[in-house]
């Protein structure tokens, strides 16, 4: 049995024990805006209360996976009051997508950057077509990640290597993302084809067995993952009032190199 469920800027159809997650604004290369990210959570806390679905395949639709947070935000001067919201929004919704007691895969298609790729380490698996770009890109506009992703660097890769991407910034390609262990998987052909595999795969084994494995570990580092949200929250709004990520969003929409000074 087929179920859709549609908003404007999330769709969500469920397949049998499978719902499919869809970020829904092509046209902005589903940026992640304040709308988008709360209909996200409340999709996710839905799919979570159903004991009918076993697995959440996590896409975006059009061009690419998710281009990161919404440019006008960024491009806001918010208060400490104004800005603090939003960051909890972004912090419910990656607490919310870890600890989810569903088997969980992002389809990477196009580019998953910033806040996009931030959300696609929050899932257990992730496929990426051979053609996607993957960057954790926060470094070029004098930004420190978001979204946990100084959680789920360190935990996949170590801590030296999770700096190195971090101030590198480099957009990868899916092979290089799978080669330094950021990604588990790249399609060899069709990403649809290779997504439904893995599903199958998962769907032949005890799931529930992966599923409460799944739930001991999130159990275990979910105050850590709290408190690096936390400091994430603290630490942008710092970095939102220096001059090098003033810097960075000029030169981003002047299309130039920045010159950063340090400060």
């Amino acid at each position: 049995m087929s179920i859709n469920f549609v908003t404007d800027k999330v769709k969500v159809r469920v397949n049998g024990r499978v719902a499919t997650v869809e970020m829904n604004r092509p046209e902005a290369l589903n940026a992640l805006d304040v709308d988008m990210i709360k209909g996200l959570v409340s999709k996710l806390k839905e799919i979570s209360d159903s004991d009918d679905i076993d697995i959440v395949v996590l896409t975006g639709s059009g061009r690419a996976f998710s281009a990161g947070g919404d440019i006008k935000t960024m491009l806001t001067e918010l208060s400490e009051s104004e800005f603090f919201p939003v960051m909890d929004c972004i912090s419910e919704l990656i607490i919310t997508l870890y600890s989810i007691p569903k088997l969980t895969i992002s389809a990477v298609n196009g580019a998953a950057a910033g806040l996009g790729f931030s959300l696609a380490l929050a899932t257990d698996y992730i496929i990426a077509d051979t053609r996607s770009k993957l960057a954790m890109n926060f470094i070029g506009i004098g930004l420190i990640p978001d979204g946990g992703s100084h959680f789920f660097l360190e935990k996949r890769l170590g801590e030296i290597k999770a700096k190195q991407v971090i101030w590198d910034g480099k957009m990868m390609n899916a092979q290089e993302a799978l080669e330094l262990g950021l990604i588990q998987e790249v399609a060899e052909g069709n990403l649809e084809e290779t997504l439904e595999a893995r599903i199958s795969d998962w769907l032949s084994r005890p799931v529930q067995a992966m599923i409460k494995t799944k739930k001991i570990l999130a159990d275990c580092n979910r105050p850590q993952l709290l408190k690096i949200l936390e400091l994430e929250k603290q630490g942008q709004l710092n970095m939102r009032r220096t001059f090098d990520h003033q810097e960075g969003i000029r030169a981003f929409i002047e299309k130039r190199n920045p010159k950063f000074i340090g400060k």
